[in-house]
């Protein structure tokens, strides 16, 4: 049975129980009535707002994502120390520039986490994604999508955009399988 179809009638159900527990927060009571409105509200808004939420990948390694977290966390932490340690010295030896990342990935979300992780690890900062649009007016995919990188201080263009595909895109593609 295909995931989807098992959760026609329920299409998000993370949200779902969140929406309950918020419900029962708010009214901080447990009486059967709003249980019963509780899970009411809990189905029926995810369905009536399906319609509206651009379909994405589902996350089909969670193990994988939680050591990719990590991961990130740990880059995030020493990368902290060397922009400390580069700003601390002379300035004239930074060389900032800007890094055309080409994408494997497809889909938007993959795509915005990458950027995220990209921009949360000191001395980068995503600029932009391009083409940004999933289709062209003309109703094409684009060929090609690249992530255009500030970086505070670039060495080698052609390392750092081999440790981005290989240390924070090759993972996400298998995350997500996309």
């Amino acid at each position: 049975m295909r995931l989807e179809a098992r959760f026609a009638w329920l299409p998000t159900p993370f949200r779902s129980l969140m929406l309950f527990c918020v419900w029962l927060l708010l009214n901080n009571s447990l009486s059967a009535g709003h249980i019963l409105l509780g899970l009411i509200l809990a189905i029926v808004i995810p369905l009536a707002t399906q319609p509206f939420r651009t379909k994405q990948p589902l996350i089909l390694k969670p193990g994988l994502a939680i050591r990719h977290l990590f991961l990130v966390l740990y880059d995030i932490i020493t990368a902290n120390v060397q922009v400390a340690l580069l700003i601390l010295g002379p300035t004239k030896r930074l060389k900032p520039g800007f890094v055309k990342v080409p994408l494997d990935l497809s889909h938007s979300m993959p795509i915005t986490i990458l950027a995220s992780t990209v921009s949360l690890t000191p001395g980068t900062v995503s600029a932009e994604v391009y083409p940004w649009r999933e289709s062209l007016p003309d109703g094409s995919k684009p060929e090609k999508r690249y992530l255009l990188i500030h970086v505070l201080n670039l060495e080698d263009e052609d390392a750092l955009i081999q440790t981005i595909k290989q240390r924070y895109e090759a993972p996400l593609k298998e995350i997500f399988e996309c």
